[in-house]
């Protein structure tokens, strides 16, 4: 036998003893994994995290978790998050166990209520927050109380029905926005106000009833979430870029109100 085939076997039987040791670690490593995501997440958000159900494949490369449910209720206030689903897309034929960041993290069916913003007013985690290099969510409410960011605004509501994002790191529940690339929503204001949202290519694009038949169409540049920001500061960042957002859209209706009056014989 030649060297080069006596070579070839021991490669093959190498990656043959691989990829059996990796068919048992699946079975073997899955039950402490999901039980150290659900401690990662709660620890992060200093609530009480569990995951139902899953699976793990490390050949091919991904991890899926089924039924998340997180919860906080305390003094500081009340929070909630519930996910159907969640698809992480890992490195294959195992090295997932040496680089365990997401290159795809795909969330289904969350549901998301916050009654204060001081819920992120949280201690530094003891483990690193979660990374993902690409963030789909499909299917998502997000519901925050009168007095959860803006006490003037009232109860808040946004249905997401599909946001694509960039590379994120999961400080808060809500750090994907810094990355937002595409999002199709809609937002419940008091009142009964309802407003339609799309944002693609650097462009936020707003309809409803009440901004009239034309639909108001803005350059929207999305804050830098800094390395060292607390998820406070996040929070912070998102309420003013909210803020900006709204006063831009009314000065903008306001603006062509003003120009059709003047126009008009």
């Amino acid at each position: 036998m030649s060297q080069f085939r006596r070579i070839a076997r021991y490669a093959v039987a190498a990656v043959a003893l691989w990829l059996a040791a990796l068919l048992v670690l699946n079975l073997v490593l899955f039950g402490g994994t999901r039980r150290r995501i659900a401690e990662r997440l709660g620890d992060s958000l200093q609530a009480l995290a569990t995951i139902d159900r899953g699976s793990l494949a490390l050949i091919r490369g991904w991890i899926d978790l089924e039924e998340l449910v997180v919860k906080r209720d305390d003094l500081v206030g009340h929070l909630t998050i519930t996910a159907n689903s969640i698809h992480c897309e890992l490195p294959p034929l195992g090295l997932g166990l040496f680089d365990r960041d997401c290159r795809t993290l795909v969330v289904r069916g969350t549901r998301l209520e916050v009654s204060t913003a001081a819920l992120f007013k949280l201690r530094r985690p003891k483990r690193p927050p979660m990374h993902a290099r690409r963030v789909v969510i499909e299917d998502a409410r997000l519901e925050f109380s009168p007095s959860a960011f803006v006490p003037s605004m009232g109860r808040v509501a946004i249905d997401i029905e599909r946001a694509e994002a960039g590379p994120t790191v999961f400080k808060t529940p809500l750090s994907w926005i810094f990355a937002l690339q595409k999002l199709r929503a809609t937002v419940d204001l008091p009142a009964g106000i309802t407003l339609r949202l799309t944002y693609e290519d650097g462009k936020l694009r707003v309809a409803g009833d009440l901004l009239g038949a034309t639909p108001v169409e803005l350059p929207l540049a999305i804050p830098i979430a800094g390395a060292a920001d607390e998820a406070s500061a996040e929070i912070a960042k998102l309420v003013e870029l909210g803020k900006d957002v709204a006063e831009r859209v009314l000065a903008s209706k306001a603006e062509d109100w003003l120009r059709s009056k003047l126009t008009s014989p």
